[in-house]
């Protein structure tokens, strides 16, 4: 199935801003999160179709899932 992969701040540094990737049915935003090899821990924000979700989150055909890392500064 086509899921819109949307990468936001440094996550983007060596891969994309956003891609149309392919995954098996039943893909979860964690196993997308892990396949595109991402520090897990600085994953701060998930939305699917723009709203929060959290990492169990099972993905169905056409969904944006957007990866937002962790937001520091002072």
């Amino acid at each position: 199935m086509n899921v819109d992969v949307k990468l936001v701040g440094f996550f983007q540094t060596g891969r994309f801003k956003h891609r149309t990737c392919v995954y098996p049915a039943g893909v979860t935003a964690q196993e997308i999160f892990d396949d595109l090899q991402l520090p897990t821990q600085h994953l701060g924000i998930i939305l699917i179709n723009g709203l929060h979700a959290k990492r169990d989150r099972v993905l169905t055909e056409g969904d944006q899932l957007s990866l937002m890392p962790l937001l520091g500064g002072g």
